[in-house]
């Protein structure tokens, strides 16, 4: 009986240098590891990065996955953020066909899922939605009705709640 597989969000403060991102997403490759999102962006120190992984599989496998990252010398700090109180958000870009007739009604949408509209032309509209993944897919499924042109997403990000124990 294999154990059952779900969704880990690993954290891992790395040095903000050229090539780390392959290192470290070779990593992944080599292993077989399927990353479901992957972000990356400076952090609160100078000269080092955080990239927030979400990898899909099963407890042996995310105890692997840590002790790899820990073995690549660019990696400082890895955290699993699953199962800890932390804040996570995902940023998504939503392009939707609209005309006069259906615009009023995407506006209402976008208001309840309180999104933004970020640029209107004559035949579409950019939404701007921040929120955990089950905001942004319900979105998504409401929007689908007029056409959905293309989605750009982020990925989850995450970071603990509370100051750190020091």
């Amino acid at each position: 009986m294999t154990a059952a597989a779900h969704e880990y969000t690993i954290v891992a403060l790395v040095q903000d240098r050229p090539g780390v991102l392959n290192r470290v997403s070779s990593m992944f490759r080599r292993r077989g590891y399927n990353i479901v999102s992957l972000a990356v962006g400076h952090s609160e120190q100078l000269g080092l990065s955080r990239m927030t992984f979400v990898v899909d599989c099963d407890d042996a496998t995310i105890d692997q996955v840590r002790k790899q990252l820990d073995k690549l010398i660019e990696v400082i700090e890895v955290t699993d953020m699953t199962g800890l109180a932390s804040v996570t958000r995902e940023l998504a870009l939503i392009k939707v066909a609209s005309s006069p007739e259906t615009r009023s009604e995407i506006i209402q949408l976008v208001d309840i899922f309180r999104a933004n509209i970020v640029d209107v032309t004559i035949g579409s509209v950019i939404i701007e939605v921040t929120g955990d993944e089950n905001k942004v897919d319900s979105l998504l499924t409401l929007l689908e009705t007029f056409g959905i042109v293309e989605i750009m997403r982020t990925g989850r990000i995450a970071i603990p709640r509370g100051m750190p124990l020091i």
